[in-house]
């Protein structure tokens, strides 16, 4: 994705066709007496070169051409946010698109979302590819993939997410490419949102339960077979299981001793403090693990009316929240991460699209609300 500069011609000198005038042995007698004026000129001159052009490139190899569009992000750094931020993210193409059309001030606001590592949800049709482009991406740049995997059988309880893998071969085959494709990078999966809190709160139907807890047991021991990969099992959010005890079952049958933890409020809007709390509660439970929590569109926190029926789906007046850090200023908390992607739907509801399609209003609305 980065494009890397070469400077093999500056420190082999200059090629056999190099213009006369950056050889000076070759002038002709009468220009022998100024061959050292001409030649500190010239390089000068080469040297701004791209400059002229409008092109240049930033110290990590983002282009920065001067198209008069935005740069594509940089990464951020590696203390702060190790996971890597795509340049051809969907945001990020926004934000060239809004400048395009003269919406600099959208542009502007839309970029608060490009400039973060937010992360990659793995769907069905070639999960080798996209886990291998995703992490060899990550890899060149530096940094860590951030991955989600969401095709777990019955999903979602035939609501706006509906679908997953056909059964529970189709599943396997498809973990299959998405190990393939991870290899031996550094890589952080977040494992089948919603899975453990829909079999706690009784919505996923009972004769799918024991096939689900072998897929995601099996799930996590593969992952963590991998060389660098950390893996975080979904425990809901305090405002879905409120009772952090009744994930204890559901998490240690799913393989959280093998796991490096859990992750909280993935696609929902609860503030950070209350998933803290929750977190904090269910740690000890589950062998002291860590956890790490869905900061992307919770800055505003729940919408008002508490918990009415899809009062998560799309509410109005939600911001962006804590961008993604492993600084959390809290040993048990490992990471604020961008699960759900800041922009995408929540289903159509509240007149938006698909489940996960862009919707740039509502982006746009999570960044203008936003106060960081």
């Amino acid at each position: 994705m980065d494009g890397n500069g070469s400077l093999r011609g500056a420190a082999a000198g200059a090629p056999p066709d190099a213009p006369r005038l950056l050889r000076p042995h070759l002038l002709p007698p009468p220009l022998a007496g100024v061959r050292l004026l001409l030649l500190p000129l010239l390089l000068l001159l080469l040297a701004a070169l791209p400059l002229l052009t409008g092109c240049s490139s930033s110290p990590d190899g983002q282009d920065t051409s001067g198209d008069g569009l935005p740069p594509r992000p940089t990464q951020r750094p590696r203390s702060i946010a190790p996971f890597w931020v795509n340049p051809d993210g969907t945001a990020a193409r926004q934000v060239r698109a809004l400048a395009k059309d003269g919406r600099s001030d959208d542009a502007r606001l839309i970029q608060r979302i490009a400039a973060q590592p937010v992360a990659e949800w793995i769907g069905v049709d070639d999960p080798e590819g996209q886990a291998r482009g995703f992490t060899e991406a990550a890899a060149a740049a530096g940094r860590e993939a951030l991955l989600v995997l969401y095709n777990i059988p019955h999903r979602d309880c035939g609501s706006y997410s509906r679908g997953g893998a056909a059964d529970g071969n189709a599943y396997r085959r498809w973990l299959g490419g998405v190990l393939k494709g991870i290899g031996d990078r550094a890589t952080t999966v977040i494992l089948e949102p919603d899975a453990l809190p829909h079999l706690a709160d009784g919505c996923t139907p009972a004769q799918f339960h024991e096939e689900r807890y072998a897929l995601l047991a099996e799930a996590v021991g593969k992952l963590k077979g991998l060389a660098h990969t950390k893996v975080y099992l979904d425990a809901g959010n305090p405002h879905w299981i409120k009772d952090p005890g009744r994930m204890v079952e559901p998490l240690k049958r799913a393989g959280i001793d093998r796991a490096d933890g859990f992750a909280l409020n993935i696609s929902n809007y609860q503030t950070t403090a209350e998933n803290t709390a929750y977190g904090k509660r269910l740690a000890p439970m589950v062998g002291g693990k860590r956890f790490v929590i869905d900061t992307g569109r919770n800055g505003n926190g729940p919408a008002p009316g508490g918990d009415a029926p899809e009062n998560w789906c799309n509410p109005p007046g939600r911001a962006l929240g804590t961008p993604p850090t492993t600084r959390t200023g809290d040993p048990q908390t490992a990471a604020y991460l961008w699960i759900k992607r800041p922009g995408e739907s929540d289903g159509t509801c509240k007149g938006g699209p698909e489940a996960g399609e862009w919707w740039p209003e509502y982006a746009l609305q999570l960044a203008r609300n936003a106060k960081e």
